[in-house]
């Protein structure tokens, strides 16, 4: 296993995830998007499969290079929901808050692809505090919640200062994280960190991002613990992905695991159309009738909310499945 994050197609050529041979336009697709795998991920990977389930998701192809007439560069359209950099605001009730968009990791599927990379984009002193004032000025807003780029990757001083002032608003009721970090980059999920997340006087909750049951290392149980004992509350999110998750067997495992780990289901999404993503696509009848499959087989616990955003930024909707009659 790499003791390093791999950043390049050389990088991964070495590390054996990548054949010689792709090395020329994988360069090609890092010239575009960002390249970023952990340590804690090249060591899931299963090097002897080339249809591995944890490689597809973060090793670049191609493919990424070539896009589709239904693909957008802003499929959630977050330009027209931002008021002040670094906030979207597309319900009434809650919003956005961007203060990074750096991620340990850079998933091959990300609708914010052309957005996130290795430079960070960390809103400066001055972008923060106009992010903030905006928060506090809006009293219809309850609930806040930090996304980016991954939250979790700010040192636990920067990220408990910014919940600190969000759970200090009257108004605001709730606070929700976005992250990839625990099965991702476990090792930053530091007693300092969890401190800093539990420390907060408003509830805390915790999205954590995973497509599949064997990212639930031994180190990402450790993490996730570490977090529920400081008293945050762990929700699960993924993505439908070709070639990933798309079989019954594999969601079934995915959502056990999550439920192994303390976490309840949330959302499963529906791929977002960003550039370069077919090949990760999986029609929406395909997905209806896979969770249609697990009804039965597996508790009500383990039962996300198939969602799917709606063209133009209009929000998400749920998806189903539909059971009639018998």
């Amino acid at each position: 296993m790499s003791a390093r994050t791999l950043r390049s197609a050389a990088d991964l050529a070495e590390a054996g995830l990548l054949p010689n041979a792709a090395v020329p336009a994988v360069e090609r697709v890092g010239a575009r998007y960002s390249i970023a795998v952990t340590p804690a991920v090249a060591g899931l990977v299963d090097r002897a499969d080339p249809a591995d389930p944890i490689a597809r998701q973060y090793i670049p192809d191609a493919a990424e290079l070539l896009t589709a007439p239904h693909e957008l560069a802003d499929p959630t359209a977050d330009e027209p929901f931002t008021p002040v950099k670094g906030v979207v605001h597309r319900y009434p009730d809650r919003a956005l808050l961007k203060p990074l968009l750096a991620c340990p990791v850079y998933c091959r599927f990300c609708f914010r692809r052309e957005a996130v990379g290795a430079d960070g984009g960390v809103l400066g002193e001055a972008e923060l505090e106009a992010a903030l004032a905006w928060f506090a000025r809006m009293p219809a807003v309850r609930e806040a919640i930090l996304t980016g780029g991954d939250p979790l990757m700010l040192s636990p001083r920067r990220l408990g200062s910014i919940l600190g002032r969000l759970s200090a608003m009257p108004h605001i009721e709730l606070l929700r994280v976005h992250s990839r970090v625990p099965v991702a980059a476990p090792d930053l999920v530091t007693p300092a960190l969890a401190e800093a997340l539990g420390a907060l006087e408003r509830p805390i909750y915790l999205c954590v991002h995973a497509n599949h049951a064997r990212e639930f290392s031994p180190a990402a149980m450790e993490a996730l613990g570490r977090l529920q004992r400081a008293g945050v509350v762990l929700l699960g999110q993924s993505v439908l992905l070709r070639g990933v998750n798309d079989s019954a067997e594999a969601l079934e495992g995915l959502f056990r695991a999550m439920l192994r780990a303390r976490i309840k289901p949330y959302y499963l999404h529906q791929l977002d159309p960003a550039p370069g993503t077919a090949r990760f696509a999986v029609p929406v009848e395909e997905g209806r009738a896979l969770l249609r499959a697990l009804r039965g087989r597996v508790s009500g616990l383990a039962w996300p909310t198939y969602v799917q955003e709606r063209p133009g930024g209009a929000g998400k909707v749920p998806l189903g499945p539909a059971y009639e009659e018998a």
